[in-house]
């Protein structure tokens, strides 16, 4: 009875050994699990870690090889093929301008993952008519021919070969990373951003019947004036209108040394100019942003010949629809005012031209997708490495992929600001941290591992699997 009453205490024994064991197993597994996110997150900084070199490699041909708006025949062939290269299908020659002596050069690249959401990574490809004077071994040497056959320098001073290498190591991240998450990614290597009429060609092109149409549109831009390894956000508009103007000053020309006899366009032209600046400061309410900025003028030969003409050109920055119609309505009757205060007739008063091409509307980031955005990147970079930035009068035409607000964007700032060098530079020899400047020369390697970061938590996080 004894062995059997043994037999029975022993079982129970074992069987609460095994069933503990098993408990302890499943325990064992918690810390594992609570683990995985910072597992995964050290896995994406290695693999980018790793790709780095490569892709500062990828930026340097890229900025020693620009090419202008309208013309990023080799530019757009080597995105699509390093697109090809990951997997992405990818079409060229995506969009179709109002003018037909231009032929675009847009790529799309899309890399389907199963069912879920679909988001659009869009990045420029475009360069500057700019001569290059950063002294970096991979400067650009380019020089080409603008329309007035004059030879131009072309650098990328607006950072679009960081974009690029930028979206370009995102899209390697996100299709090695495949079990991380469901959905599509479309690329769009938009050409024509500085003309602001890319976006818009590629969209009358059927972009969104050809292509699957995103649930969200993400994008980036250096900013020299966020510092470097930050991330900065501007939720509602970030970026103005632009219209470009041109006005032509017409006079009555003649010798230089009988100004009396003539109508100088010239003088008109200087008169102008500063009228022209009354429209910002006296005209609108402050609390309206414009700027109107003449940037080209040209006239005249010869030191001792008034000529009958002077060509300006300008840009207007607005945000409001009816803040930008009570400027340029300003600048033709100024202009008008200017010539009759010269005593021309009023059949030679200034020809004010509104350019029908080179025009965009303000960009606006949807409050609540940039705070979404946001959130992924704090997480990604932490909370100290994401900023709030200020509406900017720069502009750009990312916007017209949302469709007048129809699909939500985001449109954040690259930091590219480098304190250390900038301190220990000589003020009249240090590089520029300007957009736009031939100085313009931002770390490659800092500013695309941010980059690459940033992109990829956004695009991870909207297309997390069970979401």
């Amino acid at each position: 009875m004894i062995n059997r009453y043994s037999a029975i205490v022993k079982s129970i024994i074992n069987l609460f050994c095994r069933r503990l064991s098993h408990m302890l197993k499943k325990i064992a597994w918690i810390p594992c699990l609570f683990a995985l996110p910072l597992f995964a997150a050290e896995s994406i900084d290695d693999a980018i870690t790793a790709s780095l070199p490569a892709l500062v490699l990828k930026y340097q041909f890229i900025h020693s090889n620009p090419e202008l708006s309208h013309y990023e025949e080799k530019t757009a062939k080597s995105f699509a093929a390093e697109l090809r290269k990951l997997g992405f299908e990818t079409t060229e020659e995506v969009g179709k301008y109002a003018d037909p002596k231009w032929k675009c050069h847009g790529v799309v690249g899309v890399l389907k993952n199963g069912p879920g959401r679909t988001v659009l990574l869009r990045t420029e490809l475009d360069a500057l008519p700019i001569v290059e004077q950063t002294g970096t071994p991979y400067a650009s040497k380019v020089l080409v021919k603008n329309e007035e056959n004059i030879d131009v320098g072309v650098m990328h001073a607006c950072g679009h070969d960081i974009h690029m290498t930028s979206v370009l190591g995102t899209a390697k991240q996100l299709s090695e990373s495949k079990d991380k998450w469901s959905g599509t990614v479309v690329v769009v290597g938009q050409p024509a951003e500085e003309t602001v009429d890319g976006a818009r060609a590629m969209l009358s092109n059927n972009l969104y019947a050809r292509f699957p149409k995103p649930d969200a549109i993400v994008a980036l831009h250096c900013d020299p004036n966020t510092d470097l390894g930050k991330i900065g956000i501007c939720p509602g508009y970030c970026c103005a209108a632009a219209d470009a103007v041109e006005i032509t000053v017409r006079g009555i020309g003649g010798h230089g040394a009988s100004p009396e006899k003539v109508k100088d366009p010239i003088v008109i032209s200087a008169q102008l100019i500063l009228a022209l600046q009354t429209i910002t400061s006296r005209e609108k309410s402050p609390f309206d942003p414009a700027v109107v900025s003449v940037g080209s003028i040209h006239g005249g030969t010869k030191c001792n010949i008034i000529p009958d003409e002077v060509h300006l050109k300008l840009t207007v920055r607005t945000y409001r629809a009816e803040v930008r119609k009570q400027v340029l309505d300003s600048i033709t009757r100024i202009a008008n005012g200017v010539a009759m205060t010269a005593g021309l007739p009023e059949d030679k008063y200034p020809l004010v031209k509104l350019s029908p091409v080179d025009h965009t509307e303000a960009t606006y980031n949807d409050p609540d997708f940039a705070e979404k955005v946001a959130a992924s990147i704090r997480k990604a970079l932490g909370a100290e490495n994401v900023v709030k930035s200020d509406p900017v009068m720069g502009s750009e035409d990312v916007g017209v992929f949302a469709m007048d607000k129809q699909i939500p964007l985001c449109y954040f700032k690259l930091g590219t600001l480098n304190r250390d060098a900038a301190q220990a530079a000589k003020p009249l020899t240090a590089p520029s941290p300007r957009l736009h400047s031939c100085s313009f020369a931002p770390l490659p390697g800092p500013a695309i591992r941010t980059g690459v970061r940033a992109l990829t938590s956004v695009v991870l996080d909207f297309l997390a699997r069970g979401e």
